[in-house]
């Protein structure tokens, strides 16, 4: 880098000594005037290129300082993205050993029962971790099964499908589409995965709120895009969680206690990524969360 910054006086004091060469060098009258203009234009080359050769300086700098930058925070969320890996995988594993070693002390068949209905629980929590984990590794390079998407008709099944959900029926679910003056229009996408991007919002609608709260989903048409929002008046997200929920593996510690991987929210940021698409949220303690989700037209 200093190598580069020296560089930089080299054009101009090139420049510089030329110009004073041709100004006092005892040549015939008649160059004089040719004298000056040469020695004018050679100055204002040698500013020109030092001029030019600071500003490929600074922007090379800034480059270098921005991958520097990417590196480290790359370095970062790979450690932090493994040490919810070893803690995700550590506890079901954990659960699994003290199963086995139930099992293998048992005496009734009751608690052999016990024992080994505690391990397939968690041998399942283990195979969804590792099945969604694939999923949301292929996102990133799979080719999207695109077609003509009716938004109206996958809002209303995916809906319908939330109506079988773990207490879906202690929670007042409710459905807003536009009926006039026109219904929402068609896209083009991956119909399985925007099923499942929706279907993973209004589940931790869900997961996260209480019976008797209000879990709503509404879908309008706005510049282009077809928005869709999934809406609760659950306890909201802590302030400090918001930036992280879109992180693999991040579990706040309002979801303690609920089962889930922590990766329900990458996986939708990702399908709506792929579908070059916005998915943002808003939250306020004890009054609720909303989900927006920004399709192109």
């Amino acid at each position: 880098m200093r190598r580069r910054w020296l560089g930089l006086f080299l054009p101009i004091g090139l420049g510089t000594i030329i110009t004073i060469l041709l100004q006092f060098t005892d040549l015939p009258n008649p160059l004089i005037y040719a004298q000056a203009d040469l020695g004018s234009f050679a100055f204002g080359v040698g500013l020109g290129i030092s001029i030019l050769f600071v500003a490929i300086t600074i922007l090379l700098d800034q480059f270098e300082k921005i991958q520097i930058d990417a590196t480290i925070q790359f370095a970062e969320d790979r450690r932090r993205f493994l040490r919810r890996l070893d803690h995700e995988l550590k506890n079901p594993l954990t659960a699994i050993l003290a199963g086995l070693a139930n099992l293998s002390i048992s005496e009734t068949p009751e608690d052999r029962g016990t024992s080994l209905g505690s391990v397939q629980t968690q041998v399942g929590r283990m195979r969804q971790l590792v099945s969604e984990l694939r999923k949301l590794s292929e996102l990133e390079t799979r080719d999207l099964d695109l077609g003509p998407v009716d938004m109206e008709e996958l809002i209303e099944e995916s809906f319908a499908l939330a109506s079988d959900y773990s207490g879906a029926d202690e929670r007042d679910l409710t459905i807003s589409l536009p009926r006039a003056p026109w219904p929402l229009p068609t896209i083009s996408g991956d119909r399985d995965l925007l099923i499942l991007a929706i279907h993973n919002l209004l589940n931790n609608a869900i997961k996260f709120t209480q019976p008797g709260d209000t879990v709503e989903i509404r879908a309008f048409e706005d510049s282009n895009q077809v928005v869709i929002e999934v809406a609760d008046t659950g306890p909201g997200i802590p302030e400090e969680d918001i930036k992280h929920v879109w992180d693999e593996l991040y579990r706040g510690a309002s979801a303690r206690g609920i089962q889930g991987s922590g990766l329900g929210l990458a996986l939708v940021r990702a399908i709506v990524s792929r579908h070059e698409g916005e998915i943002t949220l808003r939250s306020r303690p004890k009054k609720g969360t909303i989900f927006t989700m920004r399709l192109p037209v």
